[in-house]
């Protein structure tokens, strides 16, 4: 991933307010994929004193957004269609996401999200379909880094 890019989608997340409320961190980004962690605080404790399923549910459908921008580039409009999750084990320690891109469609992409506790325990598993609203075509591979290489006007 061209630097570049990377700033663009770093400046793009970081000024997502969710981003600071739940203090995300961007772990890793590669093409079509996104890892990201978020402590465990009291405060985010649903009622069996365990991190809290809709939290982890922000968390899926978050670092699925920000995997298909890795495709995109920061400023392409999307939203989410529908998404599911399915809870393995109460989440009692900070929560990492993985989310890869399924396919990256023409108007819809799909993404599987894993989240892992500190000791690598799955869980959650996560599937969040995002629809297009303004992109470039799938079928070029630079398509996120056309947004870097415009000239400024």
């Amino acid at each position: 991933m061209l630097p570049e890019l990377k700033n663009a989608l770093l400046a793009r997340i970081n000024s997502i307010p969710i981003v600071q409320t739940l203090e995300l961190e961007i772990v890793r980004f590669g093409d079509g994929y996104c890892e990201t962690r978020v402590p465990r605080r009291r405060k985010y404790d649903g009622v069996f004193e365990s991190f809290h399923g809709g939290l982890l549910m922000t968390l899926a459908d978050s670092t699925a957004c920000f995997a298909i921008l890795t495709r995109t580039g920061p400023d392409t409009r999307l939203t989410t269609t529908d998404m599911n999750i399915r809870f393995l084990a109460p989440c009692l320690t900070d929560v990492t996401a993985r989310a890869r891109v399924i396919k990256f469609g023409r108007t819809l992409c799909p993404v599987a999200i894993d989240l892992f506790d500190v000791q690598e325990q799955l869980v959650a598993v996560a599937q969040v379909n995002y629809i297009l609203l303004n992109h470039q075509s799938p079928a070029d591979p630079d398509a996120a880094n056309n947004y870097i290489l415009r000239p400024a006007s």
